[in-house]
């Protein structure tokens, strides 16, 4: 290829910059990192992980707010700080709870470039969340990194929206009836993969090598892909949530739920029905704690 034939990325979409728009988003990705690192470290306790939520006011006043709903007062008392509402989930829940926060913080973010309303990817970030998570225990994976997962999952799609806003060069938004899935307009349009922006910029903020690898492969486009077991239950999980329609449009090619997917996540059958009974319960909770 010539000199005048090289192809340059547009500066809107160099990997710099989409980390500086990863950067920008609400702070909680970052603190979801730290957190997790946090909880797999026995010397932690609730006063850190206090403190590393009060980083973020926004953040730590929704915390307060969520944690003094029907779900996690039990009809207590209202808490007014960060301590108060991590002490009353205790260590075990308090991921949740600010896996809740997040969802709820990205209900405000339209993706209108993907055409995904901010309640859409609200209710995709917590399902796949909570049903990664359900399904992770009888597969024999950590339910943390597996809800973690599931949680963010679609970072890379809201990070390549917000980029296409400032891309004077962009011709074509998502459309379901010109495009069979996002990959396919991503690839033509952007010359970017979702997953992997989503990947790397997990990998920028310190999160573990399984996470991101399973974000970058849980498409499951290549039969090696099968061989992460965290990859192939986010594509189960997202298969669940395609069932009660809380996919995105340009993802439901990925995910047809067959034997091989279930043999390759090490879940069976019988694992489904109590899961899902789960994952349904948890959800609705979810919502209840973050509307009240």
């Amino acid at each position: 290829m010539s000199a005048a034939e090289t192809v340059t990325t547009p500066p809107q979409f160099s990997r710099d910059n989409l980390l500086k728009i990863a950067r920008a988003l609400p702070a909680d990705v970052g603190v979801i990192a730290k957190l997790g690192t946090m909880l797999q470290d026995p010397n932690s306790d609730l006063d850190d992980l206090s403190a590393l939520l009060r980083r973020d006011v926004a953040l730590s006043t929704r915390i307060v707010r969520i944690s003094n709903s029907a779900v996690y007062s039990g009809g207590a008392s209202r808490v007014s700080t960060v301590e108060d509402a991590v002490g009353r989930v205790g260590f075990g829940e308090v991921l949740k709870l600010v896996g809740n926060a997040t969802a709820a913080r990205f209900t405000e973010l339209n993706l209108d470039v993907y055409g995904i309303p901010g309640k859409d990817l609200r209710n995709n970030m917590l399902y796949a969340a909570l049903a990664t998570e359900a399904l992770a225990r009888p597969a024999g994976i950590d339910p943390r990194i597996a809800y973690t997962a599931g949680l963010l999952r679609p970072l890379g799609i809201m990070v390549l929206d917000y980029a296409c806003r400032s891309y004077p060069g962009l011709k074509y938004r998502y459309a379901a009836g010109q495009w069979p899935t996002y990959a396919a307009w991503e690839g033509t349009t952007l010359c970017l993969d979702s997953c992997e922006v989503s990947a790397f910029i997990l990998e920028d903020l310190g999160f573990p090598e399984d996470i991101t690898s399973a974000i970058r492969r849980h498409y499951l486009t290549r039969p090696e892909d099968y061989g992460c077991r965290l990859a192939t239950l986010l594509n189960v999980a997202n298969g669940l949530a395609a069932r009660v329609s809380y996919s995105f449009q340009g993802e439901t090619h990925w995910w047809e739920l067959n034997q091989t997917k279930l043999d390759a996540a090490g879940i069976a059958i019988d694992d489904f029905e109590p899961a899902i009974i789960q994952i349904e319960a948890a959800f609705e909770a979810a919502l209840s704690a973050i509307a009240a």
